[in-house]
């Protein structure tokens, strides 16, 4: 099947299906890996990625529950991801963390993160679906999908585990950076965000490179946290 063909299966659905899985499944590509990242537009904290491998005889109550990360609550989010976790075939995370982000800007270190969740699965897949990024790696053919996360289950699963792994993280980077509310917000550029980086200006998580991080940044040294 064409990459345009594959790209249309599933258009205007508001609902992720399987049907692309197994059209490729049919095609001979039996593990296909469902990629997806979170955290592009925050001002602080890594951008993180997964890629998961669903069982083609893999039957759930539970897939029926599953949508895009955004669109689901975090208590959903939460009682999805071990469950998406234990059945799965594979399921790999990988990020990049701020310093990469300045460094190279978002979109490489998107890509970065997903190649990263890509080699950490426990297994090689044979076909990669993944959410509006085109990626090369190990050769494998791999079928870009404009808004996948709300069409195809496999991009929509690894979009719940990125972000509920990426919220952990923030809620712990709370812990060490109190003061901006990363539990409540997650580093996004929130009125309560943005008054505490007025407040208290940036810490070693906010993204330098992002404004309005930057205007802070060059008004002084980041704030001290003891």
């Amino acid at each position: 099947m064409s990459d345009m063909r594959l790209a249309s299966v599933g258009a205007g659905r508001t609902l992720p299906t399987r049907e692309m899985e197994r059209l490729l499944h049919r095609q001979g590509y039996r593990l296909v890996a469902g990629v997806d990242e979170v955290g592009r537009g925050p001002l602080a904290g890594p951008v993180m990625a997964a890629a998961v491998v669903l069982s083609p005889e893999l039957d759930a109550p539970w897939l029926g529950h599953v949508r895009d990360s955004k669109a689901l609550s975090p208590a959903a989010r939460e009682r999805l991801a071990p469950l998406i976790r234990g059945s799965a075939l594979g399921v790999g995370v990988g990020s990049a963390a701020v310093e990469e982000i300045d460094s190279v800007g978002i979109a490489e270190a998107t890509r970065r993160a997903m190649l990263r969740a890509l080699a950490s699965l426990p297994l090689t897949p044979h076909c990669l679906l993944v959410d509006a990024v085109s990626l090369e790696w190990q050769g494998l053919p791999c079928h870009s999908l404009i808004k996948g996360d709300t069409r195809c289950l496999s991009i929509a699963t690894a979009s719940i585990v990125a972000k509920v792994q990426r919220d952990r993280l923030m809620v712990a980077e709370d812990a060490a950076f109190p003061g901006y509310g990363f539990t409540r917000h997650k580093g996004y550029g929130t009125a309560e965000h943005l008054a505490a980086l007025e407040r208290l200006g940036p810490c070693p998580i906010h993204r330098r490179s992002f404004a309005p991080v930057r205007q802070w940044a060059e008004g002084g040294e980041p704030a001290s946290h003891a």
